[in-house]
């Protein structure tokens, strides 16, 4: 297959498409801020963030200081998290020939690729400041998608931590396996591996180093889950944060909470997507800071209640740990300034992050439907081909998330 003359072309997105009809939201979307702005203003003067409840992410559930009794709210966190540990605990590991016939291969592989374009650029940030030793914590590890980045990235020590204990022992599995591989002369990371739930438990107490301190620290697809409370939120910045050393990173990814909205209220129903994803909500039109939750499903398989993360609330939690706020980008913006780059291009290649269109040799592109290449075609008759591109449903998909980076 020829490779080299893949040419990027992004379809528009579901939001882009509807945004006429979607005119309303801004007044939407100002309503969450001003909500955000109220419960800012209530901490600053001590009234404890009351004044936030007012506003369009109204808070969902207030628990009383003194109270001693376990609220049902309480003991809906602990459920929560045992249907996240057991969710993922019951996954089963997907060889490299199942994953090349899934209808999302691609849109794995592009997820895949901005993961490790994100991670070799803080990289290069962090050895930029003249640091020898670099430490990371890779938070929500899950089996270890990302033990080779951190392996290229030339780090010399990793925590994992996880909530399911058998995505740690994979993650781990997989590690010693790498390093059975690696070449005699290749020094690989030394590694700790955790099971805990990073929302509830202090992770620095969990470390085998207590002097242990971070450049950054990893946080992909996981942190939105953590947003069911206050409490669970702020917990998980904690063991994020703390532990980064000054000028150190936390970065991740995780879905638009504005972007699911506005599909949602665009939507005549609950529910919006396509033929590889489906966003379920309980309610629209009012949207608690935390615990407002939707079901996400994938390829028809449903992922367990995930929560919407109201960024500005994020970054002001943030604060607390001495963040700033370096970047946020949406997928679609972050890939098409990153692909300009020579190098960035070369990977994207080289990780099949893009589908081939037209489909060379006689193969066939991942879906049947015209409709889902019609963005592509309308490229072919300006550009050598092959052209590289996301079916429209793949890109829908992609399209929600966020990349975040904040430096401490």
């Amino acid at each position: 297959m020829r490779r080299r003359n893949v040419t990027y072309a992004q379809p528009e997105t579901t939001s882009e498409r509807t945004r006429p009809v979607c005119r309303h939201l801004k007044m939407e979307v100002e309503s969450l801020r001003e909500g955000g702005e109220r419960q800012r203003r209530g901490e600053e003067e001590g009234g404890g963030g009351g004044g936030g409840e007012r506003g369009g992410m109204k808070r969902r559930h207030k628990e009383e200081e003194d109270e001693k009794e376990m609220s049902p709210s309480k003991k809906q966190v602990i459920d929560h998290s045992v249907k996240v540990a057991s969710h993922y605990n019951s996954l089963q590991e997907v060889g490299l020939t199942a994953r090349s016939r899934s209808r999302i291969f691609f849109m794995r592989n592009f997820n895949n690729w901005l993961k490790s374009v994100l991670i070799g650029e803080i990289l290069e940030q962090v050895r930029g400041t003249g640091s020898q030793q670099v430490s990371v914590l890779d938070l929500g590890c899950g089996k270890g998608g990302d033990l080779l980045k951190w392996r290229r990235g030339g780090i010399n020590h990793l925590v994992c931590a996880d909530i399911a204990g058998v995505s740690v022992e994979q993650c781990q599995s997989r590690y010693e396996e790498m390093k059975k591989k690696s070449h005699i002369n290749e020094k690989i990371f030394n590694a700790q591996f955790i099971t805990a739930d990073c929302s509830k438990e202090v992770l620095s107490e969990k470390l085998d180093n207590p002097e242990l301190m971070f450049d950054i620290c990893s946080c992909q697809f996981v942190y939105h889950y953590s947003f069911e409370s206050e409490q669970k939120a702020d917990m998980m910045l904690r063991n994020a944060c703390e532990r980064l050393k000054p000028g150190g990173y936390f970065i991740g990814a995780t879905p638009d909470a504005f972007e699911l909205v506005k599909r949602l209220e665009a939507s005549d129903s609950l529910s919006f997507g396509n033929e590889v994803f489906k966003v379920s909500f309980q309610s629209k039109g009012s949207y608690p800071l935390f615990g407002c939750q939707y079901h996400f499903s994938l390829e028809g398989v449903v992922d367990v209640p995930e929560f919407l993360v109201y960024f500005p609330l994020f970054e002001h939690m943030a604060k607390r740990y001495n963040m700033r706020l370096v970047l946020r980008q949406r997928f679609s913006e972050f890939s098409e300034e990153k692909v300009k780059k020579e190098h960035h291009r070369s990977l994207m290649m080289k990780m099949m992050a893009l589908e081939p269109f037209p489909c060379e040799d006689g193969g066939q592109q991942v879906t049947d439907s015209r409709e889902e290449y019609s963005h592509a075609k309308e490229h072919c008759s300006r550009v050598k081909l092959p052209l590289g591109t996301l079916s429209r449903s793949e890109w829908e998909a992609a399209s929600i998330y966020l990349v975040f980076v904040f430096q401490k």
